[in-house]
């Protein structure tokens, strides 16, 4: 029997507007409101400093379509803390990659990480194709054309096929960055994602790593008499038994998006074991 899921996020803070949806009747359009650093100084042909007048604050705004609510197999249809992490890391390292290369995005759900990578990088954002999802991303994609400064393509990729799209396999080596948000909350979605970790840094020439974030999420066993995680303690025990590398991200980086950076998020990078 499905049971319904319902974000975190939407207990600690009211990020819904009176704004229509237009996928799904029953979906909520939230805001998310931040403020991207200043631009570093530029200089002229003469390697002076061209001094650029005050601006006042320039906060900017995504609007995100998505379900407040929905069975487990669908939650890629809301929103989760851990894009709001991702986020963050790609606004405070947006200069660190090469400008003509691709973001890939694994499981992008409704789009936001996608759209705010989308604001330095051109991105390929997979995931899989049910329920609303990918008129979901173009809606929010189309919502939010005034942060879109790259292209956004959106491929079909589950993860339990691990078959690559042709599109990904072509660009491989313009591929800078590999991200995923939130895809560890269920045992045999943890294993299919693993296997495809593992696959794409295979398939690829040149040496590459995937940045994942996600929450720690406990529960009390009558079993352990304690709270455990047992989705991340799962993932741990996939991930040591696989080729892959775990290596954790300080997530001491400027915070833009408003949430609680909770002590439970778990950024970290996965590579190729040498």
């Amino acid at each position: 029997m499905d049971y319904k899921v319902i974000s975190e996020i939407y207990n600690e803070f009211d990020y819904t507007t009176s704004i229509k949806p237009i996928v799904n009747k029953e979906n909520v359009v939230s805001t998310f409101k931040f403020k991207c650093p200043p631009e570093k100084p530029k200089s002229d042909k003469d390697g002076d400093l061209i001094v650029s007048r005050k601006s006042k604050e320039n906060f900017r705004i995504i609007q995100i379509e998505h379900s407040r609510c929905t069975d487990l197999d669908l939650v890629g249809l809301q929103m989760w803390r851990g894009s709001l992490l991702l986020a963050d890391w790609l606004i405070s390292n947006a200069d660190k990659f090469p400008k003509d290369s691709y973001i890939l995005e694994l499981s992008g759900g409704v789009g936001f990480t996608a759209i705010v990578a989308s604001m330095y990088y051109p991105v390929i954002c997979t995931d899989v194709e049910k329920g609303d999802l990918f008129q979901l991303l173009n809606s929010n994609i189309k919502r939010n054309q005034h942060l879109v400064k790259n292209q956004i393509h959106i491929l079909n990729f589950d993860f339990f096929t691990q078959i690559i799209p042709n599109f990904v396999v072509e660009n491989f080596d313009k591929i800078s960055v590999i991200l995923a948000a939130e895809v560890i909350y269920d045992d045999e979605l943890t294993d299919a994602f693993i296997k495809t970790v593992e696959h794409i840094l295979n398939v690829s020439s040149s040496e590459k790593v995937v940045y994942l974030t996600f929450e720690r999420r406990y529960v009390f066993t009558i079993e352990d008499c304690d709270s455990v995680a047992p989705c991340f303690e799962h993932f741990l025990r996939q991930i040591h038994s696989s080729k892959l590398c775990y290596q954790e991200v300080p997530i001491d980086f400027p915070q833009y998006f408003q949430y609680d950076r909770i002590k439970q998020m778990v950024f970290c990078k996965l590579s190729l074991r040498k």
